[in-house]
């Protein structure tokens, strides 16, 4: 990266910053000086020099070396990033509530808030609720403002790369709404913002069951319907943001079973949940009505999945955002339905975050948008 044109030698030791500081934050644990030099594709030299300046200004901890049993020579240089160094703030809005968390680098949730919306039709009351619970779960955290180095936020509907809402289903009064300009007003740092099931997907290749596959749509169906697709471990877009909005496709079934009980697994009504929880319950004891409220809601899942799978033609789909409370009943149902359709091979699990994977998602948005502006130290720029 040192013979980056028309830059001076100050901005190509920041970007080798960025790639290294990167580098550390993905890792599971401590790296040495080696594997770091192969995956950020700089001389061990360049490396050694931006980790010591990170060392000395404290991001970065180098462990005491130890020997392994035989090897011979000097023990590998271990680094380890301080996760606590810099914190990230993430924001779900749904039509009804807002959640917020509090993580460090490495996705380890330290503080979290959640409170009802006073008006969702109103997106400048709804982003002062969203922006005053990130503070309420900093201090959660135990955190301070000047530790917050960026932040995300995850929404429904079409959201463009530049995180403006272009299109949302059943209201007007979201569009052209700028997400991260409008959170940066209200809290100032560098905010991001992505559709709710995309991140979804990201959150699930980084830290749930989708760690193992490249190709994943991560899919919510019934009461909401979405998907977040990932193709060669990408977040999948599409023109303004409109990949996955499956519940604006007239063609396919996406709405039609929305308002039966067994669907509301997916509403963000924690009423409806419970009485989708309650005839799920029944459907396990054999209650016939109950069986077969789940077999409609299979059939529609099931049709989805299909054109999906003869589409995109993921290697793994995830069923998340609610589905996951019932996945005893429906994967296996769900799985013959789509072996009887002869469907490609594709495997079927349930979300392993639960209703935080679009939280996550929003964490690894933001670190993946990382550079030493957001995660500094850092070198002069002079």
């Amino acid at each position: 990266m040192s013979g980056m044109n028309g830059m001076n030698q100050s901005a190509v030791r920041r970007v080798n910053t960025s790639v290294i500081l990167r580098a550390l934050a993905v890792s599971a644990g401590s790296t040495t000086l080696t594997a770091l030099a192969e995956q950020a594709g700089l001389s061990r030299r360049t490396i050694e020099l931006v980790l010591d300046s990170l060392v000395e200004a404290g991001w970065v901890t180098e462990l005491e070396r130890v020997p392994t049993s035989g090897s011979a020579g000097r023990p590998a240089r271990r680094y380890e990033l301080r996760a606590e160094h810099a914190l990230l703030a993430a924001a779900h809005i749904t039509t009804v509530d807002v959640s917020a968390v509090i993580a460090d680098v490495r996705g380890r949730v330290l503080g979290r808030a959640h409170r009802p919306l006073r008006a969702y039709q109103d997106p400048h009351t709804t982003l002062d609720d969203a922006a005053a619970l990130v503070l309420e779960a900093l201090e959660a955290a135990g955190g301070s403002t000047d530790r917050l180095r960026a932040g995300a936020v995850a929404g429904g509907g079409a959201i463009d790369d530049d995180g403006v809402v272009r299109r949302l289903v059943h209201t007007t009064r979201w569009e052209g709404v700028n997400l991260p300009e409008e959170l940066t007003r209200r809290i100032r740092m560098p905010w991001f913002a992505d559709n709710d099931s995309n991140l979804g997907a990201l959150a699930e290749r980084w830290r749930g069951v989708a760690r193992d596959h490249d190709n994943v749509v991560w899919a919510v169906l019934g009461n909401r319907t979405g998907l977040g697709i990932l193709i060669r471990g990408a977040v999948h877009r599409g023109l303004d943001g409109a990949a996955g909005e499956i519940v604006e496709a007239v063609s396919m079934p996406a709405g039609s079973v929305e308002h039966h009980p067994v669907a509301w697994l997916t509403s963000p009504e924690p009423a409806q949940r419970s009485i989708a929880l309650d005839h799920f319950d029944a459907a396990r004891a054999g209650d016939a009505t109950a069986l077969a409220e789940v077999d409609e809601f299979v059939e529609n899942i099931a049709s989805i999945l299909t054109t999906l799978s003869w589409t995109v033609a993921p290697s793994l789909i995830v069923l998340g955002g609610g589905l996951e409370a019932a996945a005893d009943v429906l994967l296996p149902r769900v799985r013959e339905a789509m072996r009887n359709a002869r469907t490609p091979a594709i495997e079927l699990r349930a979300t392993g975050l639960g209703r935080d994977a679009s939280l996550i998602g929003a964490v690894k948005l933001a670190l993946d948008r990382m550079d030493t502006e957001l995660f500094g130290p850092l070198v002069p720029s002079t």
